[in-house]
């Protein structure tokens, strides 16, 4: 590692950092709790109110646990966000993104809705897919409710949630449903093929790595990826016509790095407005560490394409 040019705010904390190997599961999960509780938070905003609540899922599966956070003002008629965290398919919960959640509902002033998710291996693909999808469903349907316009949605997902923001977005167009005006995503995991030359060379990159992609997919998907449907890889989708505008986001020494910018071109090529941002210096998770610049100012120019898309004032 010692050639790479992490950001000079990042590299000390390099050592101390927890690994993330999906050879043991609850480790990890243990190793991504134990990152996030030793985040600073700073004041909890007092302009949200939050509440945890069941949805129906698909039929036939058990109900999905969200997390709803909402402005504390009176207005009604705000957009609504699909907030969907990441972890390699495999750990990670509404409680680990709860910060996240809570501050894109202060800054923003947006409804947004956390999808507590089933985790593979236990439950594998497509069950964290749809709960995520019947979570976008309720936020549609229940729009008056929750103070939301159905016209203004969007999704955004970091790491494997990026995945699954993305596969939304491709279900949402496909089996015409809820319309999404954007699709945010952030370090994202978009191709279990780990055919790119970033995925061969980071084998033993901070946080995120080849050998923990490798487990994370295998947990995901299994052994057989003969028809691996794109709403689990969105690499293999075919035809991205007609999907929202998205804002993608990458970093420098990330494994992930080419599949983002890959799938941000070929969004691209489609006729999909795309806004991308590649990092530099920075690694899969970076952001752990906030007090860095290059932490902050990717922090406020992904809430700021949020805002843009979503027709609000970021801050």
């Amino acid at each position: 590692m010692s050639d790479r040019a992490y950001d000079p705010e990042l590299a000390p904390f390099i050592p101390h950092l927890p690994s993330l190997g999906m050879d043991d599961v609850p480790a990890a999960r243990a190793g991504l709790a134990e990152i996030l509780g030793n985040m600073p938070t700073g004041t909890p905003p007092t302009n949200v109110a939050w509440d945890d609540r069941k949805i129906p899922g698909k039929p036939g599966d058990p109900d999905v646990a969200v997390r709803v956070y909402q402005p504390t003002d009176t207005t009604t008629n705000r957009p609504g966000v699909l907030y969907i965290h990441g972890g390699g398919f495999c750990v990670g919960s509404v409680e680990t993104e709860h910060e996240g959640a809570l501050r894109s509902c202060a800054d923003l002033g947006v409804t947004v809705v956390s999808v507590d998710y089933r985790l593979a291996p236990e439950n594998p693909f497509p069950a964290g897919f749809d709960d995520c999808y019947a979570a976008l469903e309720w936020i549609a349907s229940h729009g008056a409710d929750l103070g939301v316009d159905p016209r203004r949605l969007a999704v955004m997902g970091g790491s494997a949630g990026g995945a699954l923001a993305a596969a939304i977005a491709l279900a949402a167009r496909d089996r015409n449903g809820p319309e999404l005006r954007f699709q945010l995503l952030n370090i994202p995991v978009i191709d279990d093929r780990l055919d790119t030359p970033s995925m061969r060379a980071f084998t033993d990159t901070p946080m995120w790595n080849r050998p923990s992609a490798e487990l994370s997919w295998k947990h995901y998907l299994g052994d057989d990826r003969s028809d691996v449907s794109p709403y689990a890889a969105p690499g293999r989708a075919t035809d991205l016509r007609g999907l929202p505008a998205a804002y993608i986001s990458t970093m420098e020494f990330d494994p992930l790095r080419d599949e983002g910018i890959g799938y941000a071109l070929r969004l691209l090529e489609a006729g999909v407005p795309v806004e991308l941002h590649q990092y530099p210096g920075t690694f899969h998770g970076s952001s752990v560490i906030p007090t860095a610049a290059v932490s902050r100012r990717s922090a406020s120019e992904m809430m700021a394409a949020l805002g843009r898309a979503l027709g609000v004032v970021h801050g």
